[in-house]
C-alpha cells in the first residue's frame, strides 16, 4: 500500500493494537488512521518552527500513559497520545508525591471546562488500557458506549464536565444544574465582562468573595461584580426564592457533588478507600474546591502545588520516555507453558530495550516491567496484574494466581479460590529514566506569614455566612508558615481558600499542605 499510494497515511492494526478482539482492534486502528495524517502534519511544523529558532534538542510528545515518545513515533501512532495533557498532570503529582514522602495520592486536575482525576498507589500510577474518545464526558465509566473505542495504554483517569466556566440553568423543573455547557474563556463567565449572559462556577465563586475582583490575573483583569449580581439575581436567585448569595452557593454545592462522583470513580469503585490517600489539586479552579470535597471524602491531606494552573507542564519536565508493548496469549495459568510465556516476555521485552535504544537511553537508566491481563473464563474483562521479573518457575505461577485473587476480590467483593485463572495478554512496560529538574526550595521562617499579609475580605461559607477573612499573597510565603483558617491564599493564577477549622502549611518546596 505504501508502494502504491505514497503519499496515502497508512495504519496496520497488527502494529496499533496487537491484541484480539475484532471491535476493539478495528476501532482503535480505526481512529488512528483518522487522527494520523492531521497530527502528522501538525507535528512536521512544528519540528520545522522549533529548529528556525535555534532549539537542536529532539521533539519529543507526551503520551496517554504518561511517558514520552518521539514526534515520528508520535505521528505513526498518535492514538498513543490522545489523554496526554490530563495524563502529564497525574505524572506530576506523582513526581511531587516522591519529594515530600507521600506515596498514596489522588490527583485532583480542575481547569475551565473539565475537572479529572487519577490515583497513585505505592509511587506508581494506576494504569489502564482501552478508553472512549468523541462520545462527551461520561459521569461513570460504566456508562460507556457512546464513543470511540482506542486500545491504547493510558493512565486510569476519570472526567466530568465540571470546571470554572461550567454554566449553571435551571431545567423545566426549576431544578438547577451546572455543566455540561461551558462559557468557555471568551466571552466566558459573565464576571469578565466580555459579553457572556451565562452565569458559571466562576461567577458563584466571585460572588461568594473567593475571588479577588481586583487581583484576577494578578490584577491585570477587572471583574464586573455588579453585572455578574443581577443577572444570577435574575436567572437564578429570583426564580428559586433565593438570595444571590443561597443560590451561589447551590452553584458550588452541585458542582462539587458532580466533582464527588468523579473522585468516588477513581477510588472507591476501583477498590480503594479515599481517606487513605491526599489530595493533589491543581489547575486554575482546584484549589478553589479542593478542601471542601476532601472533606466530603474525610481525606486527611490536601497539597497545592506553586503555580497550580500550570502544574501539568511539570509533568512534560519529569515524564520518563516509555513503550507498552502487548501480546495476546489466552490460556489457563495453572496448566500453562511457562517456558512458552517466559519466550514471549523475552520477545516484548527485546522490542523494549530496542526501542528505548533508539532513544539512547543507557541500559543503566532502563527498567522493564512485566505484567498481564488475567481473568476467569469467559469473563468480558479482565484485571491487569504486576508479574515479578526473574524466570517464571511454580513458585511464580502460584504468585500470580493468588494476586489475582486478591485484585478480584479488592474489586469486585468477591473471589473464586478454586477457579482457573487465564493469561489473556502479556504486557511489556519499557521506561528510560530520565533527570528531573530540581525543584527551586523557600527561605525558611517560621511564623504565620505576616509578611505576605494583604487587606482582608468579606468571604462567604455555608456554615457562618460571611466571615472577614485574611488575605495572602503566595509568593511572599515562605517555608514553614502557617497559616489558620478561615483564610484565602492568592497567586496570579488561582486562589486557595482554607475554610475555617482548617489550617495550611508552606513546605520547603512552596506546596501549601492543608489539614484539620
Amino acid at each position: 500500500a505504501r508502494q502504491a499510494l505514497p503519499r496515502c497515511y497508512v495504519t496496520i492494526s497488527s502494529e496499533v493494537f496487537p491484541q484480539f478482539r475484532e471491535y476493539e482492534r478495528a476501532s482503535t486502528t480505526v481512529v488512528n488512521a483518522y487522527l494520523g495524517p492531521k497530527i502528522s502534519r501538525y507535528l512536521e511544523r512544528m519540528s520545522g518552527e522549533i529548529g528556525k529558532i535555534g532549539i537542536e534538542a529532539p521533539l519529543h510528545i507526551m503520551q496517554s500513559n504518561g511517558g514520552i515518545i518521539t514526534a515520528g513515533e508520535a505521528k505513526r501512532m498518535p492514538v498513543r497520545i490522545v489523554e496526554s495533557g490530563p495524563a502529564a498532570g497525574v505524572i506530576a503529582a506523582a513526581f511531587l508525591g516522591g519529594l515530600i514522602g507521600k506515596e498514596n495520592l489522588l490527583s485532583f486536575d480542575m481547569g475551565g471546562t473539565t475537572a479529572k482525576a487519577g490515583l497513585i498507589q505505592r509511587g506508581e500510577v494506576r494504569q489502564t488500557v482501552g478508553h472512549e474518545v468523541g462520545g462527551g464526558i461520561n459521569i461513570s465509566r460504566i456508562l460507556q458506549g457512546g464513543g470511540y473505542y482506542v486500545g491504547a495504554p493510558s493512565v486510569d483517569l476519570a472526567e466530568v464536565s465540571a470546571g470554572g466556566g461550567s454554566i449553571a440553568w435551571l431545567d423545566h423543573g426549576e431544578v438547577l444544574k451546572v455543566g455540561p455547557q461551558s462559557a468557555g474563556a471568551n466571552p466566558g463567565p459573565i464576571c469578565y465582562g466580555l459579553g457572556g449572559d451565562d452565569i458559571t462556577v466562576t461567577d458563584a465563586n466571585v460572588l461568594l468573595g473567593r475571588i479577588n475582583a481586583s487581583y484576577f490575573l494578578g490584577g491585570e483583569m477587572l471583574l464586573d461584580i455588579a453585572r455578574t449580581r443581577a443577572m444570577v439575581e435574575e436567572k437564578l436567585a429570583s426564580p428559586l426564592g433565593f438570595t444571590v448569595e443561597e443560590a451561589c452557593t447551590g452553584i458550588l454545592d452541585v458542582a462539587n457533588a458532580n466533582m464527588l462522583n468523579l473522585l468516588r470513580i477513581i477510588s472507591v469503585e476501583k477498590g480503594y478507600d479515599p481517606r487513605d490517600f491526599a489530595m493533589v489539586a491543581f489547575g486554575g479552579a482546584g484549589p478553589l474546591h479542593a478542601v471542601r470535597l476532601a472533606e466530603e471524602l474525610g481525606m486527611p491531606a490536601i497539597i497545592i502545588p506553586p503555580v497550580p494552573g500550570l502544574f501539568s507542564a511539570l509533568g512534560l519536565l519529569v515524564a520518563d520516555i516509555r513503550y507498552d508493548f502487548r501480546q495476546t496469549h489466552v490460556c489457563p495459568v495453572q496448566a500453562a507453558d511457562l517456558q512458552k510465556v517466559e519466550s514471549l516476555y523475552e520477545t516484548l521485552e527485546a522490542q523494549g530495550r530496542t526501542a528505548l535504544a533508539r532513544n539512547g537511553v543507557p541500559n543503566g537508566q532502563s527498567v522493564i516491567h512485566r505484567s498481564a491481563d488475567v481473568r476467569y473464563p469467559h469473563q468480558a474483562y479482565e484485571i491487569n496484574i504486576p508479574i515479578t521479573s526473574g524466570a517464571l518457575d511454580e513458585k511464580a505461577r502460584e504468585r500470580i494466581v493468588e494476586t489475582f485473587h486478591q485484585a478480584h476480590e479488592r474489586l469486585y467483593g468477591r473471589s473464586e479460590q478454586e477457579a482457573t485463572v487465564e493469561f489473556v495478554n502479556l504486557c511489556v512496560g519499557a521506561i528510560g529514566k530520565i533527570r528531573a529538574p530540581e525543584l527551586r526550595r523557600l527561605p525558611r521562617q517560621r511564623g504565620n506569614g505576616d509578611r505576605a499579609l494583604k487587606p482582608s475580605r468579606r468571604v462567604f461559607f455555608r456554615e457562618t455566612g460571611f466571615l472577614d477573612c485574611p488575605c495572602y499573597e503566595r509568593n511572599l510565603l515562605c517555608a514553614e508558615n502557617e497559616l489558620r483558617g478561615p483564610a484565602l491564599i492568592e497567586a496570579e493564577d488561582s486562589t486557595v481558600v482554607i475554610p475555617p477549622t482548617w489550617k495550611a502549611r508552606c513546605d520547603e518546596f512552596g506546596n501549601l499542605v492543608i489539614t484539620r
